[in-house]
Parts: structure tokens; sequence; C-alpha cells
């Protein structure tokens, strides 16, 4: 169950906790899919299948053409690793549960908010919250993770009565990375950023109040190509990065060299966002128009 069409999903909570009014202009942009989604789609269907199979639950095995044999290994090794976390948890609380592809729903936080958890081991005094990653293009790191975070509240708000729960380890399993990072919280920690950070925020972007704000969470963002925030941004990063080099001081210079990978990707979202229209709607843009190339026509 994926929580794609919650306004302020857990999953775009890194875009909404730090640029508030985008969630609201994002929803009425049209959705969009990419080759890479389809194939992260199918390799978490996949591993669902496989770890019920191996927790002797129903589940009947999914058919993708994109499954190969490097998408059998990679979920394999995923299901691997959850049931070794969880045998490690019956260790020490021989009740504890796994939980697969369970809805956690922190509405109580953040107004509307639900997600879907791939594997939460309930156990007592860790929770575990394990995440699939299937992508290689985005390093993602467990360390102050907000989704993972606010799958942790979802799941304490369900089942933290039932069990004493003194701490919170959330885990990002990125096989084709060869990354696997888990970061530990105590619950206490984590109920303070809940009020103080989340709450506020959420408030702001169910309303679609806040100030825009451009950075590394923009890069899926439906408003992306057109956010006035991130193009001024990007502009005065310009500005500063064509200056004569002999005038930049080797602080400046690192600054430059640092923030050049948002300048490029935003050079580059504006530039796809133009070509589309103008190449498949014959869309004219003022000074601009399509010229035909060697093999395929370019803008």
């Amino acid at each position: 169950m994926s929580d794609q069409h919650a306004l302020l999903s857990a999953s775009g909570a890194h875009r909404w906790l730090n640029c508030t009014p985008s969630a609201v202009l994002e929803s009425g942009e049209p959705g969009s899919t990419s080759e890479a989604a389809e194939q992260g789609t199918a390799a978490h269907a996949l591993a669902e299948h496989k770890l019920r199979k191996a927790l002797k639950q129903r589940s009947k095995r999914p058919v993708s053409t994109w499954h190969d044999d490097e998408m059998e290994e990679h979920t394999d090794d995923y299901v691997a690793y959850v049931l070794e976390q969880f045998n490690t948890a019956k260790a020490t609380c021989p009740d504890a549960n796994l939980l697969v592809e369970q809805r956690l729903d922190f509405s109580h936080i953040v107004p509307g908010g639900f997600g879907t958890g791939d594997a939460v081991i309930i156990a007592e005094p860790r929770l575990h919250i394990i995440d699939l990653k299937y992508g290689m293009g985005v390093l993602v790191e467990a360390e102050q993770n907000p989704q993972l975070m606010l799958y942790a509240l979802g799941a304490l708000h369900a089942f933290g009565s039932l069990y004493e729960i003194t701490e919170v380890a959330v885990t990002i399993f990125q096989p084709r990375r060869g990354n696997v990072s888990t970061w530990t919280i105590t619950i206490e920690e984590l109920l303070t950023w809940a009020e103080t950070e989340v709450a506020p925020k959420a408030a702001l972007a169910a309303n679609g109040a806040g100030q825009f704000a451009a950075g590394s969470w923009c890069q899926f963002c439906k408003l992306a190509p057109t956010c006035r925030a991130r193009a001024e941004t990007n502009l005065d990063i310009a500005k500063h990065e064509f200056a004569p080099p002999a005038e930049l001081t080797d602080v400046e210079i690192a600054d430059v060299l640092a923030r050049l990978p948002l300048l490029t990707k935003w050079a580059s979202d504006v530039e796809a966002y133009a070509a589309s229209p103008a190449i498949n709607q014959g869309k004219s843009w003022p000074g601009f128009k399509v010229v035909a190339g060697r093999s395929v026509r370019k803008y």
C-alpha cells in the first residue's frame, strides 16, 4: 500500500519539511512515472511475496517483465536480512512481531499523514523499521531520515502500548548500492522531533503556508522545473560561479564546487521541461525553435 496519495506523505517528508508550501501546489500537478519507479515497484512486490512465504503467509508470486537474476538475488538478500533481524529480536523478546507492508498512520502528528512500512519489527526494547530502496541513482542514508522516522511514529502510535519500547532503529536496505544503513534514536528524542519540528511544519504544509526553499529536496518535486524560488537560488549561484576565478578565494571556489550539482540539475530540468512540449506539441518559446539534428530533433 503506497503513501503516494497522502498530501503530506512520509516519502515526500524531506521536501515538505524544508519547503512547506510545495505540498499543496504539487498536489495539483499530474502524476508521472518512470522506468526506475516501475522497476522499484516490481522489486517491492517480489520482496513482499518472498518475505510472506518465508513467514508461512499466503502470497501469490507477482509477475513482471522487470524480474531478472539481479532482482531475484537482491530481494533474496533483503528477505535474509529482515529475517536475521527478526530472529535477533526474538532472542530477547519471544513475542516479537514482524509486520510486512504495514500501513502506518501518523496523522496525530501530520494532518492526513500515513505511509507503508516494508518491514516493521515490534519487540522490546527496540522497534525496528526496515525500508527497501531498490534505486541506485541516489544513495539513501538512515540517519535523520524523516520518512523512516515518521513510519516509526506511526508504529509507536499503533503498537507502543503493547510493548515497552525505549528506542527505535531505522534501516535503509539499498542492495544495488551495497548500502545497509542503520540509525538508532531514543523514543524521547523521536517524540521531541515530532513535537518541535514536524508538527509545526506539517500544519503550515497542510495549508500551503510558509516559505519556499530550494535544496536537495527539490529533486523529485513536480514543480522543480518551474519553481521561482529554485530558479532564483540557482541564478544566484550562477552569478557567483561565473565571476573571474582570480577574484574567488579558495573557500569561495570550494563553495561553488559544492553547489554545482544543484545548479546543473536545475538547468537540465528546465531544458527538459521546455523541450518536451516544443518537440511533441509544437509549443513556441520566445527566441527558441526546434531544429533537426542528425539523429533526433533537438532543442
